[in-house]
C-alpha cells in the first residue's frame, strides 16, 4: 500500500501524506518520504510536504511502538534519519500543515525551511509524556534549535497548541485560512525557487551544521542507552 504520493510540477516536488487515516509515521511512510526527497534532490528546486485534509500527521505509528522494543527503536531511528535528511536537503523544503500535527509530524515541520499551517480547531506539538513516552534526544535538539524558549519549555508538559499558538512557539511560520493554503504555498514556492540556488544551499548547510552535529550525538547516545 502506498502511503504517500509525489507529483513534480512547476519546478517543485509536491509530496502528500495520505494513509487514508491519520498519517501515522510508520517505518514504511518514513522510508517513502525519504525516497521522494532523494528523487526531488536531483530534479526540482523546492519540495513541499503536506498532509490530508484535517491532519498532517498523528506522529509515530503506535502499533509499531507496541510491537516490540526492536521495532520501536528502528522506527525512531528512521524518524531521526528523516529529520537529518530534511535539515541537510540542499534545496528549500516547505511544509503545509493541513490539521493536527503530533510527533513525528511536528518533527518534520520543525526540520523544514518554511512552515505553513491552516486555521481551525487543530492541535500541534509534542505530547509524548502524556502517553507514557520519553521525548527522543534528537527531537529535543531539534526543538532547542527551532522553537522559542517558551515553546521548548512546554515540551515536558506535553502541551498541544492551536495553530496560532504554534506559530508563537515556533512550530509554524504562517497560519492561513484553509482556502488560502494552496495559493500561499505556491507563492512561497515561487519565491524560494527564485533564490540563488548555490547561495541558498551553502547558507542552509552553515546554518544547520550545529543542530545536525547535535542530533548525530543524540542518536548515538540514544542507541548506546538502548543497547
Amino acid at each position: 500500500m502506498t502511503l504517500t504520493q509525489m507529483t513534480i510540477r512547476d519546478d517543485a516536488a509536491w509530496i502528500t501524506l495520505d494513509d487514508g487515516k491519520v498519517n501515522a509515521m510508520s517505518p514504511n511512510m518514513l522510508r517513502e518520504i525519504a525516497s521522494h526527497l532523494d528523487t526531488a534532490e536531483g530534479s526540482v528546486a523546492v519540495t513541499v510536504i503536506r498532509g490530508r485534509d484535517g491532519i498532517f500527521s498523528a506522529g509515530f505509528d503506535m502499533s509499531t511502538l507496541a510491537s516490540g522494543r526492536n521495532a520501536a527503536i528502528e522506527m525512531v531511528r528512521e524518524g531521526a534519519r528523516l529529520v537529518e535528511r530534511l535539515l541537510a536537503h540542499p534545496h528549500p523544503v516547505v511544509t503545509a500543515c493541513t490539521g493536527h500535527a503530533y510527533p513525528m509530524g511536528a518533527f518534520v515541520m520543525l526540520a523544514a525551511d518554511s512552515r505553513f499551517g491552516v486555521e481551525g480547531p487543530y492541535r500541534i506539538g509534542m505530547n509524548e509524556t502524556a502517553i507514557g513516552l520519553t521525548v527522543p534526544r534528537f527531537a529535543l535538539e531539534l526543538g532547542r534549535e527551532r522553537l522559542t524558549r517558551h515553546g521548548f519549555a512546554r515540551i515536558a508538559a506535553a502541551t498541544l497548541h492551536s495553530p496560532e499558538e504554534a506559530r508563537e512557539m515556533g512550530y509554524l511560520d504562517h497560519v492561513v485560512g484553509t482556502g488560502d493554503l494552496d495559493a500561499r504555498v505556491r507563492e512561497e514556492v515561487a519565491r524560494l525557487a527564485a533564490l540563488d540556488a548555490p547561495s541558498f544551499t551553502a547558507t542552509k548547510a552553515r546554518m544547520n551544521q550545529p543542530v545536525l552535529e547535535a542530533i548525530a550525538t543524540a542518536i548515538d547516545e540514544e542507541l548506546a542507552e538502548a543497547a
